[in-house]
């Protein structure tokens, strides 16, 4: 491959990253839901017929915007699975991980909130294939430390197949997140706010996962909350 050909393709690549950036920008002001390829090309500073270039519909920015916070995920899963021993505590660490990030980045988890609701029936292209492929890396993080949990005796033996529990203990804490940032009015009316609201399901999580010889364990591992 040629030097020009090189610079061409890190051009392409930086212009594609600067119009994520932008999307994620307008979406963080507007919401993913009023979200609009004219928005996303006034603030990349880019004509639309440039940005259809690079993403040729709104739902494709999405996907990509999705991707790209699926990778994000899955290296804090790794970095939050590798300060603890335990497969227990490793599980803990990858929910608050996951609950720390929607806070940190709420455009990118609206986006992807919206992009699995809307998502299409059949893959339309390979860049599908690249979201499923990135959400089963973030999938299987969870499953490791489930299956690590089981191997040294933190989670209970009988508490199901690895694959399902992380798919469970997935829609739990992702719905409460959800509710915690749509549905504060309603939460508040009843005297609870969106932390309480997932402190519990952490504790009813965790109380459902980890064997009564774990919870001295992952106490011990710096689990625990």
């Amino acid at each position: 491959m040629s030097e020009l050909t090189d610079r061409r393709l890190e051009e392409k690549e930086r212009r594609r990253l600067e119009i994520l950036d932008a999307a994620e920008a307008v979406a963080a002001v507007v919401g993913v839901e009023a979200l609009t390829m004219d928005l996303v090309a006034r603030k990349a500073r880019l004509s639309r017929a440039l940005l259809y270039v690079y993403f040729h519909d709104k739902s494709a920015l999405l996907l990509a915007l999705c991707v790209r916070t699926l990778d994000a995920l899955q290296q804090r899963f790794a970095a939050a699975s590798a300060q603890h021993r335990t497969g227990a505590a490793q599980v803990e660490a990858c929910g608050r991980a996951y609950v720390a990030f929607a806070a940190e980045f709420p455009a990118r988890f609206e986006a992807l909130a919206y992009f699995e609701a809307h998502q299409p029936s059949d893959d339309p292209d390979s860049a599908y294939d690249g979201f499923m492929v990135a959400g089963d890396r973030c999938h299987q993080a969870i499953v490791a430390a489930i299956e690590q949990g089981l191997r040294d005796g933190t989670i209970r033996a009988d508490v199901g197949v690895p694959k399902l529990v992380a798919l469970t203990l997935w829609g739990l804490m992702h719905g409460l997140i959800q509710i915690s940032v749509t549905k504060s009015g309603s939460l508040a009316r009843e005297g609870v706010d969106g932390a309480q609201l997932i402190e519990q399901g952490f504790r009813l999580a965790m109380a459902a996962l980890v064997t009564p010889a774990g919870f001295a364990a992952v106490a011990a591992d710096g689990g625990g909350g």
